[in-house]
């Protein structure tokens, strides 16, 4: 336990010097570690820091990873920024393990078919390019006495053309606390995206220039050094609290070879109805701190929706169109989860998440998952 609040407190104390500072905005890169593939927690804007479970998990805090059955298969596919052509496909897996459970994320950023232009071309030269935006995550999680859970993701991050590339290396960090007689209050903190600069190279910062005392009969290249680029760092912590409507507990039978010990207890599932109330703060190191609160109803852990609204600190109502930040607003989701079979413990969920923003048309996000 001396070890688990020793964790705390260093992410605190991390946090605070990544506390929001809107006049680093843009100075950062690698966002797309700052966008969400999966619909569950887009539903409720990512702000489920305390009670974010399985697959889901490895994206905003890798504790909740232990926090399955046995085996979880997840797919996503996110339509981001309506009316920007872009896409968010992701694939995820997780395993419970004695003790703990460890975990697999992917995700890919598909720009579609980009014109190619040049400064002789500027209408286009016909031909098309797609950036690549790729990142790997490998997780694992540990839990203390089905109470605590700890966890800690590294993530591979890749952004490339075909002639101009970067690659880094992003580690998150996470800690989840329940407490309660019926295990109805959850605490989260997590910090995010902390890892290496990144910097591009390549062909494709290569120019041609003509020779010194050359008159311009013949050219040379000249390499042009890119600018190092820092990750955008996060701490998110977070809060929820369970009201619970109905009876008694339903068990999610695990494999008979696992072990039943203080730190490895089957998994239950609460029957009847149950009210979340969650809030979460979130602390950036390259712009505003943010805020925001939720709520997701669930009957009998097969039929769910949810909604929240955050909020951007220190934006005012005057702020330009420009200016504003694009998820300040509502958000909302749904899921529908079915066994396979009647006596089958084996679980299939779809998910569905929405997200206003202020520009364009939201961003909708779908996902599938499988728990085995």
């Amino acid at each position: 336990m001396k070890n688990l609040f020793f964790t705390c407190i260093m992410l605190l104390c991390v946090g605070v010097a990544f506390a929001g500072n809107p006049d680093r905005q843009g100075e950062a890169g690698a966002y797309e570690l700052l966008m969400n593939p999966w619909a569950r927690s887009a539903g409720l804007h990512t702000m489920n820091t305390s009670f974010i479970s399985g697959v889901e998990a490895l994206r905003l805090n890798p504790a909740g990873l232990t926090r399955i059955s046995k085996t979880e298969l997840a797919f996503g596919n996110t339509r981001y920024l309506v009316g920007t052509d872009i896409f968010l496909n992701s694939f995820g897996f997780a395993q419970r393990t004695k003790g703990g459970a460890f975990g697999v994320s992917i995700m890919n950023v598909d720009f579609g078919d980009i014109p190619t232009t040049t400064g002789e071309q500027p209408g286009g030269t016909a031909g098309t390019f797609s950036p690549n935006w790729f990142n790997l995550g490998l997780s694992y999680a540990h839990l203390f006495e089905n109470k605590v859970s700890v966890g800690l993701t590294a993530r591979a991050v890749v952004e490339s053309t075909s002639n101009v590339s970067a690659t880094g290396l992003a580690i998150d960090a996470g800690v989840q606390y329940v407490a309660g007689e019926k295990d109805e209050i959850k605490f989260g903190i997590s910090l995010r995206n902390v890892g290496t600069p990144m910097t591009f190279k390549g062909e494709g910062l290569t120019v041609n220039r003509p020779a010194p005392d050359s008159e311009g009969n013949y050219t040379i290249s000249y390499f042009t050094r890119s600018q190092d680029f820092e990750l955008p760092s996060a701490l998110n912590i977070g809060a929820s609290y369970d009201f619970l409507f109905g009876g008694g507990t339903k068990e999610v039978v695990l494999d008979s070879g696992v072990a039943e010990d203080a730190a490895e207890k089957k998994t239950r599932m609460r029957k009847g109805s149950r009210l979340t109330a969650t809030a979460n703060f979130t602390a950036n190191s390259f712009s505003r701190d943010q805020i925001g609160a939720g709520l997701e109803f669930s009957l009998n852990e097969m039929f769910m929706i949810r909604g929240g609204y955050k909020y951007e600190v220190g934006t005012t109502a005057g702020s330009a169109i420009d200016d504003a930040p694009i998820y300040t607003g509502p958000s909302g989701g749904l899921t529908v989860q079915v066994p396979m079979g009647k006596k089958s413990s084996t679980m299939l969920a779809i998910d569905y998440g929405y997200r206003a923003t202020k520009l364009f048309d939201g961003t909708h996000n779908i996902g599938v998952r499988l728990n085995l």
